[in-house]
């Protein structure tokens, strides 16, 4: 019992469990969005091996296509010179659905228990990836096949984000979210290395189990999820995080009779005495047009919508642009392009510990977009000079853009969906999680498809077509950053307030 253990001892002992139950929560969320990813990422490193050149490559002797015929080893129906626009179609079945989807996510994940959410999700997912693979041991040539299949992956893969945010967010207060949600973040650029590196064993051979193996990996952490997954801290008699707007001590003292009967999940008879004295009201879920009502909803919308454009740009077409342009097989491309994750690693972490340290994440995104398009600019113009300059190039374009992306999908959609004006109702973080990133998700529907479009005029143009999106997203977060700008004014001016009255006590 409490009262035979020494305070300092008790306070151990509960501390060591919480840490324990957070850091697995949070090792195995980042485990299943890093799956998640892993299974999109197959796509672009593929893309080289499903058109390519074949007039260096020997033709088998029961080959039925013409001695001219450079394109025998290609797979129909990419096999066509508008292969680019077919490519493009096909990512684009996978992003539009995503970003359809992901607005009608939100409202089932705040309904739904997570665990059987993300699990079906996970499962679904993994069988739709592995469907696209199988067209290559099946001989599938149709393009509607292909299409379907990430039509049915792109809405099935709407259930991860908000459930993995909603559950980090209702282990995780305010304190430090940036820096701790900047490391978790990781887990996208570490499904895409991953996703590129298992692609890349076989692209060059039977590509189909490039789709096949991650798309087993990721129906077997799906039922790894469903076996371990805990939502909430009260189920396990955890002590709950602080949110906005909630007093400190209703979370020192659960107990404390002031505090509502529904703030703790209990269990055996503490249920049975608290619901006899009234009915439990749990806080009601919020609706789309309240979530974006929330301020900085809107505006961190729509820039996401812009940077998620560039990185998913960069996500599906770079191997191919380090495959035509530096002229790289496509395994080594594969592999080249996986540096632009590791810089995402380094730029998602650094965004959440400086907007931790300055409390300004509307500021913190702005100064890395700023710096990303001149970034972005050089890297087309003197990235593929030597290997030298396109490692370094990549990494730190990669952190660059992807820093401000992983910020406001991760912190600020945690930040906004526990805002002061929810007055402590956290129902609202699923929805305002999938509010943000299927605003984000148009954005990443569209530039892959642009990034399609444009390219055969020239992918000078497509780095153009990056750089204006990065400076659209900018603008957008003007206001954010002039009203936290005005806010540090403040908090100096009552930091020197303060000086002079200690000076004058003196």
């Amino acid at each position: 019992m409490r009262s035979s253990l020494a305070p300092g001892v008790w306070f151990f002992r509960a501390f060591s469990r919480d840490s324990w139950f957070r850091g697995s929560i949070l090792l195995l969320t980042f485990l299943i969005y890093t799956c998640y990813h892993m299974s999109r990422k197959p796509i672009s490193v593929v893309k080289s091996r499903l058109h390519q050149n074949c007039s260096e490559q020997i033709k088998p002797i029961n080959d039925t296509h013409s001695l001219n015929d450079t394109m025998w080893c290609s797979w129909a129906p990419f096999d066509k010179d508008n292969y680019k626009e077919l490519l493009a179609g096909v990512d684009n079945a996978f992003l539009v659905a995503y970003a359809i989807g992901m607005f009608i996510s939100g409202v089932f994940g705040e309904r739904l228990p997570l665990r059987y959410y993300l699990s079906a999700g996970m499962l679904l997912s993994g069988l739709f990836t592995s469907l696209f693979g199988l067209g290559y041991f099946w001989n599938i040539h149709e393009l509607w096949y292909f299409v379907v299949i990430q039509v049915c992956n792109g809405l099935v893969q709407t259930t991860g984000w908000p459930s993995v945010v909603t559950c980090v967010g209702n282990w995780f207060g305010k304190g430090k979210r940036g820096f701790i949600m900047g490391i978790w973040n990781s887990h996208t650029s570490v499904g895409n290395i991953l996703g590129s590196l298992i692609a890349g064993i076989w692209v060059n051979g039977q590509w189909g189990l490039s789709f096949v193996v991650p798309g087993i990996i990721t129906a077997i952490m799906g039922i790894i999820t469903f076996l371990f997954l805990i939502e909430h801290p009260e189920d396990v008699d955890c002590s709950p995080p602080q949110h906005h707007g909630e007093p400190a001590e209703n979370q020192d003292n659960p107990e404390d009779p002031g505090n509502s009967p529904c703030s703790i999940r209990d269990s055996g008879l503490e249920t049975v005495a608290k619901t006899s004295k009234g009915p439990c009201e749990e806080p009601a879920a919020i609706d789309f047009f309240g979530a974006l009502r929330i301020p900085g909803v809107v505006e961190f919308s729509l820039c996401l919508l812009f940077a998620k454009l560039v990185s998913y740009t960069f996500l599906y077409w770079l191997p191919l642009y380090i495959f035509n342009v530096a002229h790289f097989s496509a395994k080594e491309a594969g592999d080249l392009s996986t540096l632009f994750d590791v810089g995402g690693i380094i730029g998602g972490i650094m965004a959440g510990l400086i907007s931790d340290y300055t409390n300004g994440r509307a500021t913190t995104c702005c100064v890395m977009l700023i710096l990303a398009a001149p970034m972005m600019f050089l890297y087309n113009y003197i990235g593929q000079d030597g290997i030298t300059s396109s490692i370094v190039m990549l990494i730190i374009c990669g952190g660059l853009v992807n820093g401000p992306y992983a910020l406001i999908t991760t912190a600020v959609s945690a930040d906004l969906g526990t805002h002061k004006s929810l007055k402590g109702n956290a129902k609202a973080l699923s929805t305002v999680t999938a509010i943000i990133d299927g605003t984000g998700s148009i954005g990443a529907a569209l530039g892959p498809l642009l990034a399609g479009l444009i390219s055969p005029t020239g992918w000078n143009n497509v780095f153009y077509m990056l750089i204006s999106a990065d400076v659209l997203a900018c603008l957008l977060l003007c206001r954010l950053v002039y009203k936290e700008i005005l806010a540090w004014k403040v908090s100096l001016s009552r930091g020197s307030g303060s000086s002079v009255v200690l000076t004058h006590q003196r």
